[in-house]
């Protein structure tokens, strides 16, 4: 075998291989003699068909499967002795002309191909013990309990139909609306048997407020302003005009929490309820510390470990979120310019975005494969039946989505696996406790890009 390497940039190399029409013949001549004893060939013995018929009948389809092998065990060989993990499949290229693939089939010429590839580069982890990791901690007090409790009530306060007077703030108004901007109706901006509460700020700016006073039958037309980050784009600063007519006005009703409000719910007693919104306050401010954690572990890796990373990996991954974000756009109806900015500009936000993506997922997989780290059928299997108990009522299509696709399980063991090596890490790592209020814990979180 000649192995001369014809190209060396980077992270690609390219080698042009050719292997002996000898060494071709003697192996596919091992996997003829091993046919004799599995195939059956009417007017011959079993196992006493002669080599040289066997040739003539399967000599073609066994080269071809000799050729195919040769080409695995020879790049496999040659990416081992070299010590290259690829990040993505070989490219080989393979003679194409009719003459030439004839004579290659028939052992008559040498195997001659070109493997193309593009490798991770070496990548040297940082010292885990050297790191330091803050850990925001919110302590549920029994104020937010109080909150939480307060907040489950208003959704079951009781309303009683006004008698008489007009709406006040607090009270419960049923209206039909027609909006319309520049005497145009626009889609969806109409709306019948709609219950607003006035001040719970449910409905866009200025809309609740303009209720107050209102009678029953009565009709007003109310003038807002979309504000200007509105999720649809096509209304989001646009002033709008809805004729609207208020059909019922009701006025809350006090509302006991206590025992009895407590059952209602399904719980033994008040006692209980404070206990099960506490333990529900308690995953919460916990899931918003791992993940301030977590971003904070991947930034600090991601400052730890410079190295270039594979440009198809790179591609590929920008590729999916451009493709996204585009979709999202054109759904909307935005452009570049609505987002100050340009398309330019975009492209190469989010390449750097998925360089950052790349790198680090580079990273976690260096750290998983070192320490052994690994993720087992039982915590996917986990995983599945989590997701299928989130989906009530379709239980088994979602366990026969996960049973009969790779993929799909491949994506829930992905997330696994990568919360395991972040735990690795951060047994390992200085974490500090820092104790923060609710509103630090939760700042900007919607604003923070996805790290990974």
């Amino acid at each position: 075998m000649q192995v001369t390497e014809t190209l060396n940039e980077g992270l690609k190399h390219e080698f042009k291989i050719s292997v002996p029409a000898s060494d071709l013949d003697a192996k596919a001549g091992a996997k003829l003699v091993d046919l004799k004893d599995k195939v059956r060939i009417n007017g011959f013995r079993p196992g006493k068909v002669p080599v040289a018929h066997l040739k003539k009948v399967y000599g073609r389809s066994v080269m071809a499967e000799t050729i195919d092998q040769t080409i695995r065990d020879t790049n496999t060989q040659l990416f081992s002795e070299r010590g290259f993990r690829l990040a993505t499949e070989p490219k080989i290229t393979m003679p194409t002309e009719q003459d030439q693939v004839e004579e290659l089939l028939s052992g008559k010429t040498d195997l001659t191909y070109t493997v193309a590839i593009e490798v991770v580069p070496p990548i040297q982890l940082a010292d885990f013990k050297s790191f330091s990791v803050e850990k925001p901690v919110v302590e549920v007090s029994d104020a937010d309990v109080d909150d939480a409790i307060k907040r489950i009530a208003e959704g079951s306060r009781p309303y009683n139909a006004k008698t008489e007077g007009a709406a006040e703030k607090g009270d419960r108004v049923t209206i039909n609306f027609k909006g319309s901007i520049n005497g145009e109706v626009f889609e969806g901006g109409t709306g019948e048997g709609i219950q607003v509460v006035i001040g719970s700020n449910t409905f866009i700016p200025g809309f609740e407020e303009q209720l107050i006073g209102i009678g029953a039958n009565e009709t007003r037309t109310l003038k807002v302003s979309f504000p200007k980050n509105y999720m649809n784009d096509k209304l989001a600063g646009q002033p709008a005009e809805f004729e609207t007519t208020a059909t019922l006005i009701e006025a809350p009703q006090d509302l006991a929490i206590d025992d009895a409000f407590a059952k209602s719910l399904g719980l033994e007693s008040l006692d209980k309820l404070k206990e099960a919104a506490r333990e529900r306050l308690s995953a919460e401010f916990a899931g918003a510390t791992r993940q301030k954690v977590k971003r904070a572990l991947l930034d600090r890796l991601d400052e730890s470990h410079n190295f270039e990373a594979p440009p198809s990996l790179v591609d590929e991954e920008f590729n999916l979120m451009w493709n996204s974000v585009k979709a999202e756009m054109d759904s909307a109806g935005k452009t570049f310019a609505d987002e100050d900015t340009t398309e330019d500009a975009a492209k190469e936000e989010y390449r750097k975005i998925a360089d950052r993506r790349v790198r680090l997922g580079l990273v976690l997989s260096e750290i998983g494969e070192k320490n052994k780290i690994t993720v087992t059928d039982d915590e996917v299997g986990r995983a599945v039946i989590e997701r299928a108990r989130s989906m009530p009522g379709r239980e088994k299509e979602v366990w026969d989505y996960y049973r009969n696709n790779a993929q799909a399980l491949a994506q829930l063991r992905a997330p696994i696996y990568e919360d395991k090596v972040v735990d690795f890490i951060l047994e390992l790592a200085n974490v500090t406790e820092k104790k923060v209020t609710k509103e630090e814990l939760f700042k900007d979180e919607d604003a923070e890009k996805t790290a990974a």
